[in-house]
């Protein structure tokens, strides 16, 4: 049966999908907007690793109450856990910032943005790029790392940009 509901969630989270990025399917009303949610809500609560990458972070950056923006920072963090390298880069972004539930950690925010560009996130690389030219988050001005992740981040050009 663990086969059939994970059938059924992946279904469901296609069908999320669907009604997010698609007005054909269904007009765009705050019934079908409730919908959505409810089923990216389930998928994620399920454990499909996408749907704790786009749920987690719509709550993250759209809820008004922290709670919902903690669960979303959580939901976003065992995507990253996962392998889902665009979680890993909002994972470096809260890190960096920090936020309730996680403090502003930039070592943490180093080691996700290192993983995200290895991963191929054009804009993780970026990020280290600057990060090394200028001083920041902690790390001490370095050339040779500055190269090597501008390096990694040609190989992988703008393929990320609406990844953030």
């Amino acid at each position: 049966m663990p086969q059939a509901s994970s059938l059924f969630i992946r279904l469901e989270f296609r069908l999320a999908e669907r009604l997010f990025q698609n007005r054909w399917l269904l007009p765009r009303s705050e019934r079908t907007q409730r919908l959505t949610m409810r089923l990216f809500k389930r998928c994620a609560e399920a454990g499909h690793p996408d749907a704790l990458s786009v749920y987690g972070h719509m709550l993250f950056h759209r809820s008004l109450s922290p709670q919902d923006k903690a669960r979303g920072a959580r939901y976003v963090v065992e995507a990253a856990q996962a392998g889902d390298v665009k979680s890993q880069y909002q994972v470096a972004q809260i890190y960096e910032h920090g936020c309730a539930q996680y403090p502003r950690r930039e070592d943490y925010a180093v080691t996700w943005y290192a993983r995200a560009a290895q991963s191929g996130h054009y804009l993780a690389a970026e990020r280290l790029v600057s990060a090394y030219r200028l001083g920041e988050l902690g790390l001490s001005i370095d050339e040779s790392q500055a190269a090597y992740w501008e390096q990694l981040a040609e190989r992988h050009p703008l393929n990320d940009v609406t990844a953030a």
